[in-house]
């Protein structure tokens, strides 16, 4: 497997993650860390890739990953201040009442079952959650929504519309059915590390595929 590049200079390799394909480091080799190193040694480059955000397992589209140490402290750091602006398409189970709108909630991760749950109150292990959403297309009772994240927690938008009886097509773990989660990551905005420039990426998902196709993305 090869992994898409959108952008890539001495500093930093922006790319499509698969979905199915970690974003991380893993013990298989199944990962964007390893896809990424043989790609850079293919080149006769001698970097690493250092990740510095990441994406579930089951979500595909658009990262950044560092090819230096430098430039991994500053986009990490970046990261951390939410200054990686992350935008996501995702296909639902319904329609929400507001055509856009934002949702916030306390959400709990429960590693042991990998699940996150919506709960009522602050307490140890919860932690504020908020996106911004709009409704961009509907079909056979499904809706295209364009998504902002505010914050960035694990099966955050999953777990905030699936707790609205609005599910992600094909997110069994939340109550969306087999096949492959519509969740895609399509535009990301960051600030180069070592230039400080403005850098903005998008693509999208393969509109040949089920739900894309109902579609006019």
């Amino acid at each position: 497997m090869k992994t898409v590049i959108l952008f890539e200079d001495k500093h930093l390799a922006v790319c499509i993650k698969p979905a199915g394909v970690i974003s991380q480091s893993s013990t298989t080799g199944s990962d964007m860390i390893s896809l990424l190193n043989a790609h850079f040694e293919e080149n006769g480059e001698s970097c690493r890739a250092f990740p510095v955000h990441r994406l579930d397992r089951e979500t595909s589209g658009i990262m950044v990953y560092a090819k230096n140490s430098h430039s991994a402290a500053e986009l990490s750091k970046q990261a951390e201040q939410n200054k990686i602006k992350k935008h996501y398409y995702a296909v639902v189970q319904g329609a929400p009442e507001e055509k856009c709108g934002v949702l916030t909630d306390l959400l709990f991760r429960d590693k042991q079952k990998n699940k996150t749950y919506v709960v009522n109150r602050m307490r140890k292990g919860v932690r504020d959650a908020s996106l911004e959403y709009k409704v961009i297309g509907e079909a056979d009772g499904l809706s295209l929504l364009d998504i902002l994240l505010h914050t960035g927690r694990t099966h955050q938008i999953r777990v905030q519309f699936a707790s609205r009886k609005m599910p992600l097509v094909g997110d069994g773990r939340y109550g969306g059915g087999s096949g492959k989660l519509a969740l895609f990551a399509h535009t990301l905005e960051f600030t180069h590390p070592k230039s400080g420039e403005a850098l903005s990426f998008s693509a999208k998902p393969d509109v040949n595929e089920i739900p894309w196709n109902k579609f006019n993305l």
